[in-house]
């Protein structure tokens, strides 16, 4: 990310990357999930290269454990599991909200790349206005073809795939989780 910075302020000038956000350098995470489906470890590379607005972000929201607690709200088998949600997604809280905050922070301009959307990929979820992307963020547990190009990668599972694999699902269309679910008991920003 030193590097990108230091294009982005030869390109752009000094306005564009003071007004970024920029936490510390960040190259994943580690996230312990438990719950009634999923327990264990999983672990993520940002591709802060392709998107790095909202690899900074979400390691901003990581570092501030603003996604400690935060449950997988919708999961869909065969498609994603769905979090971040780090307004109405606690742990404890009224889930019925769950899905429709994001963060203090703004939201994100779209960050768009070739890169497709398959299992294991993580991408930014947002509203129907490309430039709404704050916090949520999804998994897939398959390929999503018809995603590429829309959503903003923002990184992959590089290890732990049987632990998202094994996340309590949702039902009915829009995949709601029924009752108990699982959820992000720590997320941690790795170098």
């Amino acid at each position: 990310m030193r590097n990108l910075t230091a294009a982005l302020a030869l390109i752009a000038g000094p306005a564009l990357v003071l007004g970024s956000v920029s936490p510390a350098l960040a190259t994943g995470l580690v996230i312990e999930i438990a719950g009634e489906g999923a327990n264990g470890t999983v672990t993520i590379d940002l591709l802060e290269d392709v998107a790095p607005n909202h690899v900074a972000q979400i390691a901003a929201l990581a570092e501030d454990g603003a996604y400690d607690g935060v449950v997988f709200h919708r999961v869909i088998d065969g498609f994603m599991a769905q979090t971040g949600d780090v307004k109405f997604g606690k742990l404890g809280g009224d889930m019925s909200r769950a899905g429709m905050g994001g963060s203090d922070r703004p939201n994100l301009d779209a960050e768009f790349s070739d890169l497709p959307f398959e299992r294991g990929v993580v991408g930014m979820a947002r509203s129907q206005d490309p430039n709404s992307a704050n916090s949520q963020f999804f998994i897939m547990f398959d390929e999503g073809a018809f995603l590429n190009g829309q959503y903003t990668v923002v990184g992959r599972v590089t290890d732990g795939m049987d632990v998202v694999d094994a996340i309590k699902r949702g039902k009915g269309q829009n995949g709601a989780v029924i009752g108990q679910p699982d959820v992000m008991t720590s997320v941690r920003v790795t170098d």
